[in-house]
């Protein structure tokens, strides 16, 4: 066994491990740590297969920024997970037909697989001499499928503004600035002058 096919089982198991503990997991923040561990095999993956950029930008990412953001929100936020586990065994009968029916989708699936005879020669794109990894995905991004790319991002954007309407929730009990009611006040109904007394309060 050469040494990059064992490297190979090593983030490939380390991975598949790390999803799994992510999910069983009872205490949420080692269920963050097994992700990051997920990442940084994903990652290792990427590496192998050539392609470094996608490598560091999971890591920078994912492993930077989204896993500690949810590690910082899993230990900051004061919730009762054991009360939101046990309304969460209502619904594991339910969640177990799910996953059976999916399983077996899987099954089927790749049960009727067959590889097509061009099809790993498809994979392998060429990639073009003299040109590095990073510079020939950029090419390809805003080059070739510029377009695609575009309308991908402009999905997400909808998809964020989607999600801040959804979840915006104007609070009566909250006080807010009201800019058109400062700027169209009367100043004879803001102010009262009052004549106070030397020696005397209000």
């Amino acid at each position: 066994m050469t040494i990059v096919a064992l490297a190979f089982y090593l983030f490939a198991i380390c991975a598949i491990v790390g999803g799994l503990f992510t999910v069983i997991s009872r205490n949420p923040v080692h269920s963050v740590l097994w992700l990051i561990l997920a990442f940084l095999s994903s990652a290792g993956l990427f590496v192998l297969l050539g392609a470094e950029f996608v490598a560091m930008l999971l890591i920078i990412v994912y492993v930077g920024a989204v896993a500690v953001l949810f590690l910082f929100v899993v230990m900051m936020l004061d919730v009762d997970f054991a009360q939101l586990k046990a309304e969460m065994a209502k619904y594991m009968p339910l969640a177990l037909l799910i996953g059976l029916v999916f399983l077996m989708q899987l099954g089927i699936a790749f049960g009727a697989w067959e590889s097509a005879a061009g099809a790993e020669a498809a994979r392998a794109a060429p990639a073009p001499e003299g040109i590095e990894n990073t510079a020939a995905l950029g090419l390809l991004l805003y080059d070739k499928y510029f377009l695609i790319f575009q309308l991908s991002g402009l999905i997400l954007l909808v998809a964020m503004i989607g999600a801040i309407v959804l979840t915006l929730r104007h609070r009566a009990d909250v006080k807010r600035q009201d800019i058109l009611a400062q700027m169209y006040r009367d100043p004879a109904k803001a102010m009262q002058l009052r004549d106070v007394k030397p020696g005397q309060g209000l």
